[in-house]
């Protein structure tokens, strides 16, 4: 049972914060991506204090906490597997493109990896061997980062409510789970209670079980992270979050997915629609979106209308930094 007195305190400062929230949710009815109103220019360092969150595809994202940096799957080789031409290639090589990586890559502490399909941790290793960052994650992405040549100290398994402290944020560990597919079964699950060989192909990279986290920034806002389009409704009682980055929905195998989510969080004041690009072209705007995955948008923003109609929609763009 969570503590009344810190719930309301949690959505009295939601409220108070988040009322100030930027966002403008101009031209969503024709699919047009909406901007924050005070956005940082793509490149340059971040002021000491700024905090900023920069979208970089699926349900990755940057984020800079002064001169701090925290990732979330950061997936950024998105490479071609056949997924969206119907072709899909399981045995598709494990591919990491540094030269796309290091140019958007310069730092980082902390890396949040919400599950370990390709699309979500195959650039993890990588990322965290080239700057020291710790990978946060299930028992899998230990393993899975072992595999790959990564120290155990540079990895910290969590498995859900934990809540780490950073100083300048914390960060609050959500169990969850995946999305489901038409057949209501999902691509590659399982899980790697033990160290395997090293990873090679996409289908060595289960889902390895979900997580979500919420960063609340010290002075700043608080922000909910999905990998996967479900989740346990119970563990999102009492998180109320300024903002909440919500997975499209893929299919409609998850009851009633937005008006449950949307209650859960308690009607967060800005919702960000994730995972509907073509997380296989390159991070260039305007976003490539297959005509199914903008109709899915389509509907997860009417769904948001009408299930929270005071939240906010923000349909994020690559690189751009939004301020919250």
């Amino acid at each position: 049972m969570f503590d009344e007195l810190s719930y309301d305190r949690r959505r009295f400062l939601r409220d108070a914060a988040a009322g100030a929230a930027a966002v403008s949710t101009a031209g969503l009815a024709a699919g047009a991506p909406a901007r924050a109103a005070t956005t940082a220019a793509t490149t340059g360092t971040a002021r000491s204090g700024a905090v900023s969150f920069r979208w970089w595809g699926t349900s990755g994202w940057r984020i800079d906490i002064g001169d701090r940096t925290v990732l979330v799957d950061p997936y950024l080789s998105r490479y071609d597997t056949g997924l969206f031409t119907g072709a899909f290639d399981e045995e598709t090589p494990l591919t990491v493109r540094p030269t796309v990586i290091d140019r958007l890559v310069d730092r980082a502490e902390n890396i949040l990896v919400t599950h370990t399909h390709w699309d979500h941790f195959n650039d993890v290793p990588y990322i965290a061997e080239r700057t020291g960052a710790r990978v946060i994650g299930t028992l899998t992405a230990y393993h899975l980062g072992l595999a790959s040549g990564l120290p155990s100290g540079q990895l910290a398994p969590v498995r859900g409510g934990e809540v780490l402290d950073f100083g300048a944020y914390t960060v609050e560990v959500v169990s969850s789970l995946h999305s489901r597919n038409g057949a209501w079964s999902m691509a590659f699950p399982g899980v790697r209670v033990s160290r395997p060989p090293k990873p090679e192909k996409i289908s060595d990279l289960p889902e390895g079980d979900t997580l979500a986290y919420q960063i609340r920034v010290d002075g700043g806002p608080s922000v909910f992270f999905m990998g996967a389009s479900d989740f346990a409704e119970r563990n999102l009682v009492g998180l109320a979050p300024d903002v909440a980055m919500v997975a499209s929905a893929a299919t409609t195998s998850t009851a009633d997915y937005v008006p449950r989510l949307m209650a859960a969080l308690d009607h967060p004041k800005v919702v960000v629609p994730v995972h509907w690009d073509n997380f296989e072209t390159p991070l260039t705007n305007p976003p490539t979106v297959a005509p199914n995955d903008r109709r899915r948008l389509d509907d997860l923003i009417a769904a948001v209308r009408k299930a929270s109609p005071r939240s906010r929609v923000l349909v994020p763009e690559y690189h751009t930094a939004y301020r919250f």
